[in-house]
């Protein structure tokens, strides 16, 4: 137990923790209303301090908070070994892919010279795969916006060249392009597009 460290935070937000007196220095933790935080082999204390703060005053989801807490920690010192690996578990009830498990988010990075960034980037990822889609960011695919995605899916090969895409034909060739670029979390019902998948489209012109 001397080299050991613990927290635990219970379903109330009451925190824990401990830190063995042989872990490597700096070694220690700190707790607050749901949250707790261990480091050692850190620059120093301010590490987990700084780390603390940010989880307290960030807003957001808990993966939000997390990785602001991350971020604050590396700023105020992190690990006196340098930089190398970063990783973000958050479980939630049938909270991964299509509610078939619950590892709402599971990410890590195991070698970068930036972490913490390259977490944050595959973190985006994560969020345009498989993040909640909005009712404010499904429009109707009509107008232009339907000349603009049958121009944009013909100049990728999902459609014919040289005549007019009817509406069977057009969706049929939405939805590859969805299943393709792995956007099912973002399909919707006939005659509607979610905006994230516009975007990507409109990347692709």
């Amino acid at each position: 137990r001397s080299h050991r460290q613990v927290g635990v935070v219970d379903a109330r937000g009451n925190a824990a923790a401990f830190t063995g007196e042989d872990c490597f220095d700096w070694a220690g933790d700190a707790t607050g209303d749901y949250y707790t935080v261990q480091g050692n082999i850190l620059v120093g204390e301010e590490t987990v301090g700084e780390m603390g703060r940010a989880f307290v005053e960030t807003t957001g989801s808990l993966a939000d908070r997390l990785l602001a807490s991350l971020a604050a920690g590396q700023r105020a010192g992190g690990d006196s070994r340098g930089r190398q690996s970063a990783a973000l578990l958050v479980v939630r009830e049938n909270g991964g892919y299509g509610g078939r498990n619950d590892r709402a988010l599971d990410l890590r990075v195991d070698d970068h010279p930036e972490p913490i960034e390259e977490l944050l980037r595959i973190r985006s990822l994560h969020e345009l795969y498989f993040g909640e889609v909005k009712p404010e960011d499904v429009v109707k695919l009509d107008g232009r916006a339907r000349e603009d995605v049958a121009s944009i899916l013909r100049g990728l090969g999902y459609l014919r060249t040289g005549h007019p895409a009817g509406d069977g034909e057009l969706y049929h060739a939405l939805g590859a392009f969805i299943r393709t670029e792995n956007f099912e979390e973002r399909e919707q019902e006939r005659g509607y597009i979610d905006l994230e998948v516009l975007r990507a489209l409109q990347s692709r012109r």
